[in-house]
């Protein structure tokens, strides 16, 4: 071997050379493969070499150049097309099928329920960090992974940390020093998205998903999180579950012999439905790969979370949550009513805390830099301290950096640079502390933006045969999602000075901030608070960024494993827009893309009310996007978005309420939609562009609130009030109606009339429905800036 492996090539060799026992026979050759491997060295004459092949013998005659195919070319075998066939792979390769591999998977569950327990700001920013930090840093701290800077770089910036997680961990228990010798770098599949998917050598898959559920109880006292562990034969990771012995798996040469068997309902629910032009043998092939031990692996993770103790394994239960003791005449906190233990005098309305509370609010406060003054409540009060010997110690809050040092250093490394910083010291920009200061940026609204990844899912199962896959795909997607709102955040927002607050925030006027906060960024899913008048173009900025990035990675690494390369797909979804105005059409050739609930409301709304109906936004476009997917073949992003000026605006779901009070059908008449979101990427970026005319068309407020409350009265009345209303604006106004609103949206579909302010959607079963933009144009009126920026198309990207 002369050429460098790719690293999980070499964790599978590391596991197999350690063996089944928790010590190997020499961890010195053991250690000089590895490095070898790593160097792309030639080991052929190697002591470690020797030492490797003698650990997967195991006694058969197998020769040398057969071990090293065992061990690094897994991936290439064909795939066997009967039993027969299989049963030869392990003659041949015997170590294939003799030995097993460890893998674990494990992670937080119940996130939103610990993110946004508290209603506050502070304590939900410090929530969402701590996971991040136990995601991103502690769970690869077990594998040594400051040593990959290039594949950890959140590690190798906090490697002194990362050392002090696995000594701190050594020092309460002495075993873990045989975990840490036999956890390497290369085993890590991947860690991002909240949860860890990697190889180990199997005595230790026990104690290392052990592990996993102690650091986040350990960090958080009450955050949910399951780990789960199974060994399985290297065989396994190329052909996916096998039975022991070999002779009783039903393989691909058992369905073929009857067609029956194809055909059952159980065939069906677990390999999938043939389609026109498919093979059955393509949907047995696509199904035995390593996708599908990953599968076995989220049942076990669903039993384990669910609170099963799972048999023939020894393992502490996950049956009973984390419980605190009270007491009807002691101090609780404000949240969950636990214990509190000391206040925090410094703060206005002091307080007080419970521990599980403190350790959200300490961390909130170090992420956004505040200084160590405001930080002594926690510091310098004694009854935080725990017991460990003889010496009370401080929880540590650990390596903490916050998204806006990301965004800052990507900014630094941008061609955003000089126009975001323009002539201001970035030293002297700051982190937003409240919704308030948000606020003051978008004229005290404020829009919360949560956006989720599309046909996730279906790519995993149908694209994803290997550990190499897995790996690749997850750093794509967290790079892709991550980079996308630092795109959308450079292109629209600039540093903002704090001005006009009063009272508590009164001392912040004259400090000039990042007027965002990113909540979490986790795997494809991101969760932001941005100024109002910004939200909707940041939103759709971010899943453009995250479909163009996604491709653009393609053309790095030379292959098409995103793109659409079906030009018929590509033509026909460019039918669902609704817009059809002077911006053209991008054809959305990604597979992936990602759909976002938009709520733009004051800064004083509650947190948790917003995030509630957040979250119904994003599974309205989510579902949206579902069926242009079916109907178009469109694999575009989607956004739906309200706006809310009061907080009993909406008493319901958005559902519902769109359901009773916007939609309205009388007998012998078309169903009226007062509404039309969701909307597509495109349609959106129409929508901007027309809010846009709109106000410089110079329409009377008055006026555009009247027809707002006429569409209730019918489809002739609304037309006919907005001609009248529309003629009597200015000649040039009226052509920048005409222009941008009434052609680009109201065209008759079976006529050259036109219908504004309707638009005509026509339904399967032959009647139409009338939906209209009008009355989010009016919603969205107060935060359209006439003078809008429009970002440059041509500016260089980044390298």
């Amino acid at each position: 071997m002369t050429h460098s492996l790719n690293p999980l090539i070499i964790g599978i060799a590391w596991c197999l050379a350690w063996g089944e026992g928790r010590e190997p026979d020499n961890l010195s050759i053991l250690q000089q493969m590895r490095e070898a491997l790593r160097q792309g060295k030639d080991v052929t004459d190697t002591e470690a070499l020797k030492c490797l092949l003698q650990t997967v013998d195991q006694g058969n005659n197998v020769s040398e150049i057969d071990a090293l195919k065992c061990l690094l070319q897994t991936e290439g075998l064909d795939f066997p097309q009967t039993l027969a066939d299989l049963q030869q792979l392990t003659e041949q390769y015997p170590t294939l099928w003799t030995s097993k591999i460890g893998l674990v998977y494990g992670g937080a569950t119940k996130i939103k329920g610990y993110v946004f327990e508290s209603a506050k700001l502070p304590e939900i920013r410090g929530a969402s960090a701590l996971l991040d930090r136990i995601n991103l840093i502690d769970l690869p701290a077990f594998f040594k992974c400051e040593e990959l800077p290039e594949d950890f770089p959140e590690c190798y910036r906090a490697r002194q940390y990362c050392q002090r997680v696995r000594r701190d961990l050594q020092h309460k228990d002495k075993k873990l020093h045989s975990l840490w010798d036999a956890l390497i770098p290369e085993l890590v599949i991947y860690s991002t998205g909240g949860n860890i998917l990697a190889f180990c050598p199997t005595a230790f898959v026990p104690d290392l998903v052990n592990l996993i559920e102690k650091r986040y109880t350990a960090e958080t006292l009450t955050a949910n999180s399951c780990a789960v562990g199974e060994s399985f034969r290297l065989l396994e990771l190329r052909f996916g579950l096998l039975d022991h012995p070999i002779e009783q798996t039903k393989w691909l040469d058992w369905y073929l012999e009857d067609e029956k068997r194809q055909t059952n309902p159980i065939t069906i629910a677990y390999f999938g439905q043939v389609k026109n032009g498919q093979d059955w043998k393509e949907l047995f092939e696509n199904r035995k790969n390593f996708n599908e031990i990953t599968g076995k692996l989220a049942a076990l993770f669903q039993k384990r979370r669910n609170g099963n103790n799972l048999p023939d394994r020894q393992r502490p239960s996950r049956r009973y949550p984390p419980m605190f003791e009270t007491h009807p005449y002691l101090l609780r906190d404000e949240v969950e009513h636990r214990l509190a233990i000391a206040s925090g005098s410094l703060f206005p309305d002091e307080p007080w805390f419970s521990d599980a509370l403190a350790r959200k609010r300490i961390v909130g406060q170090r992420t956004k830099g505040e200084g160590s003054r405001s930080q002594t409540w926690w510091t310098k009060n004694s009854d935080w301290k725990w017991q460990l010997g003889q010496v009370k110690t401080l929880w540590n809050s650990g390596y903490l950096e916050s998204w806006v040092v990301k965004f800052r250093r990507f900014i630094e490394k941008s061609h955003y640079r000089d126009r975001y910083y323009q002539d201001i010291p970035k030293q002297k920009i700051g982190e937003a502390r409240s919704l308030t200061e948000i606020g003051n940026a978008g004229n005290g609204f404020v829009g919360y933006i949560y956006a989720d990844g599309n046909n996730m899912g279906g790519y995993i199962q149908k694209k994803l045969k290997t550990p190499q896959d897995y790996r690749r795909f997850s750093r794509d997607i967290f790079t892709a999602t991550e980079e996308s709102v630092y795109h959308a955040l450079g292109r629209h927002l600039k540093p903002h000075k704090l001005n006009g607050l009063t009272g508590d925030n009164q001392h912040r006027n004259g400090a000039i901030i990042y007027p965002f906060e990113i909540l979490t960024i986790g795997g494809d899913d991101v969760m932001l608070i941005v100024p109002a008048d910004k939200a909707l173009a940041i939103a759709k900025t971010i899943g453009e960024e995250f479909e163009r990035i996604l491709l653009e990675g393609e053309k790095i690494q030379g292959k098409e494993d995103y793109r659409i390369t079906d030009s018929a797909i590509i033509s026909r979804s460019q039918d669902c827009h609704r817009y059809q105005g002077q911006i053209s059409v991008k054809p959305s050739q990604c597979k992936l893309s990602m759909s976002t609930g938009v709520l733009i409301t004051a800064y004083q709304t509650p947190i948790y009310y917003a995030e509630n109906l957040t979250n119904q936004l994003l599974k309205s476009a989510k579902k949206k996007a579902k069926q242009l997917k079916k109907d178009y073949g469109y694999h575009g992003g989607t956004v739906d978005f309200l706006t809310l000026k009061s907080v009993t605006m909406i008493s319901s779901n958005i559902e519902a309420f769109r359901q009773e009070a916007l939609t309205k059908q009388e007998k012998g008449k078309p169903k009226l939609k007062l509404y039309g979101a969701p909307y597509t990427l495109h349609e959106l970026g129409g929508l901007i562009e027309t809010g846009e005319k709109l106000k410089q068309s110079e329409f009377p407020r008055s006026q555009l609130y009247q027809i707002r409350s006429l569409l209730e009265r019918g489809k002739s009345t609304t037309m006919l009030n907005y001609r009248y209303f529309r003629v009597r604006l200015q000649p040039e106004n009226q052509k920048l109606l005409e222009e941008y609103f009434e052609k680009a949206w109201c065209d008759a579909k079976t006529n050259k009339g036109n219908l504004a302010p309707w638009m005509s959607l026509p339904e399967k079963d032959g009647t139409t429905t009338y939906e209209t933009i009008w009355r989010e144009l009016v919603e969205l009126y107060p935060f359209i800036i006439e003078t809008a920026e429009q970002p440059n198309q041509t500016e260089a990207r980044l390298p």
